[in-house]
């Protein structure tokens, strides 16, 4: 708007240069070619100059309300925050986002970008985990905005705030600081990682600039590995694990076979002692007794009558003699 605003009042000065110089150009060839009087052409003098000096202040007073207008409207856009100047000097209060106004050629705004930005840092960052594996990190992207409360305190103080806002420094002394707090196992894993450096960087934000001033939206990392050393100790390691890991399944499926052989023979033998117990109690004396005398029975009834005879060293004795 200020653009079309500065554009009309220098179209409108140019118009006013314009309509003068066409006077000027039309009394020069006044009575060229016409013969009249001198008090003829006085008068049509007199009528070229009162209409050229009308068309040329009008045209300088337009120009004039077009320029100043455009040095008096500001018009700051949705998710920018505007800082006035009076004189150089910076004012505490920020200008919100819309339409506002200011002092023509005596003050200045500024506009604050307070969206979502991002710093990508390239880099490569050398930094230590907790047990003291070097590890680094590398293309770095920090996603921050800036409080719009806070972008007069911003400009004021801060010298090239776009570049050096959040500086690489920071950025390499928070991921340095997350790093030292993480074991090898979460030192890569950016759900572990990334929110850690977030909140150093926070802190170390905070720490400059002051609470609520710059808000650290988001880390992220899109590289980080551990030097090769440690890398190759890490496979020989894994490589361990897993063959252990695979006796350890071996031995369990031994000893669950073993198990389960054991268990069957315990239900065996168990089965075995619930059949015998069955059976004695199902034999009572009464059985017993019945038993004997159905072999008594048989035994009778296969006797021919002859009673058994005895011997001694000499003599043989027929008990059935005796027996009559």
């Amino acid at each position: 708007m200020n653009f079309i605003l500065l554009f009309l009042g220098l179209a409108s000065l140019g118009l006013g240069v314009f309509f003068y110089l066409t006077g000027k150009s039309a009394i020069r060839s006044l009575g060229v070619g016409y013969t009249t009087t001198h008090e003829v052409m006085q008068i049509k003098i007199d009528a070229i100059n009162k209409k050229t000096k009308s068309r040329t202040i009008k045209m300088l007073v337009l120009a004039l309300i077009f320029i100043v207008l455009s040095q008096s409207i500001v018009v700051i856009k949705t998710g920018y925050t505007g800082v006035r100047q009076t004189f150089g000097q910076i004012s505490e209060e920020p200008v919100p986002n819309g339409f506002s106004v200011k002092i023509p050629f005596v003050q200045s705004v500024e506009t604050v970008n307070n969206k979502l930005q991002d710093k990508t840092i390239e880099e490569q960052i050398w930094g230590e985990t907790a047990n003291r594996t070097a590890i680094w990190y590398k293309n770095i992207i920090v996603t921050y905005r800036i409080n719009p409360e806070k972008s007069a305190y911003i400009f004021k103080n801060v010298s090239g705030y776009k570049e050096n806002l959040i500086s690489n420094s920071m950025v390499n002394s928070a991921v340095k600081s997350a790093s030292a707090t993480l074991e090898d196992a979460q030192a890569t894993n950016r759900s572990n990682v990334e929110p850690t450096v977030r909140d150093m960087l926070q802190k170390s934000v905070d720490d400059k600039y002051g609470a609520d001033v710059i808000e650290i939206n988001k880390i992220v990392i899109n590289e980080s590995d551990f030097e090769d050393s440690y890398k190759n100790a890490i496979a020989e390691k894994q490589n361990a694990q897993l063959a252990y890991e695979r006796q350890q399944i071996d031995n369990q499926k031994k000893i669950e076979q073993a198990e389960a052989e054991a268990q069957a023979k315990i239900k065996a033998a168990e089965g075995e002692a619930e059949a015998n117990r069955k059976l004695n109690e199902s034999i009572s004396a009464e059985v017993l007794q019945k038993q004997n005398l159905d072999n008594q029975s048989k035994m009778l009834e296969k006797w021919n009558g002859e009673l058994p005879k005895v011997s001694g060293s000499n003599t043989l004795m027929d008990i059935s003699s005796i027996v009559k």
